[in-house]
């Protein structure tokens, strides 16, 4: 397999993270949307990443379904979002509050980047969506005894919310304070600690 994208992308990174403690063998490009979409393009006509290249050839261009995907090579007992209810839409719902939160941060990341004139009331909506999203993960997390978000086993929700953080912190430092949130920012840096955060791991580099 190929993965496309940079790791300081949150979804590349979780689908990075995934494949590795996955021991799915691929090769990383690590292709900008910006200086490199002529290369990505062929791949994915929407120049984005991640986009997953399949050992058959087929693409997959969006990291819940490559996420899906993966779990359907694995046994069962070992897929990282859980087969059975009510597990698994709440895991579900979990990484999607994540992943979205990323993609209000982004979308932040080029308002204010991209514009001359940045739009106060596009940045307030995505500013007031982030902190309503780590509201309700805070409340959620602490409210949980598990080592991790769903058992005593590492699942794509924790991936996802620490991805989603590291990209928020990285990209938009001081917008956020974490110690209003101390369950999941704890949870965050119990994560990042691990081997597989630390072999895929860059810093945030703003597009030139």
């Amino acid at each position: 397999m190929i993965l496309i994208g940079q790791y300081d992308s949150p979804f590349v990174r979780r689908v990075g993270i995934a494949l590795t403690l996955y021991g799915i063998s691929f090769e990383q490009k690590p292709w900008s949307t910006f200086g490199d979409a002529d290369r990505i393009r062929p791949y994915n006509p929407l120049t984005r990443v991640p986009t997953l290249v399949l050992d058959d050839g087929e693409v997959l261009i969006e990291s819940h379904l490559m996420l899906d995907y993966l779990d359907s090579l694995v046994p069962a007992g070992q897929a990282m979002f859980p087969r059975a209810e009510p597990l698994r839409h709440k895991a579900l719902k979990v990484a999607a509050l994540a992943t979205g939160m990323a993609d209000k941060a982004v979308s932040l990341f080029y308002e204010q980047r991209l514009h001359s004139e940045v739009s106060d009331m596009w940045a307030d909506r995505c500013r007031t969506q982030i902190a309503t999203v780590l509201d309700v993960l805070e409340k959620d997390r602490a409210g949980q005894v598990s080592e991790f978000w769903f058992g005593d086993r590492i699942g794509h929700a924790d991936i996802a919310v620490a991805a989603a953080l590291r990209f928020l912190n990285d990209a938009h430092p001081g917008l956020v304070d974490m110690s209003g949130f101390p369950a999941i920012a704890q949870h965050a840096a119990k994560l990042e600690a691990l081997p597989v955060f630390k072999l895929i791991a860059q810093e945030f580099v703003a597009p030139a």
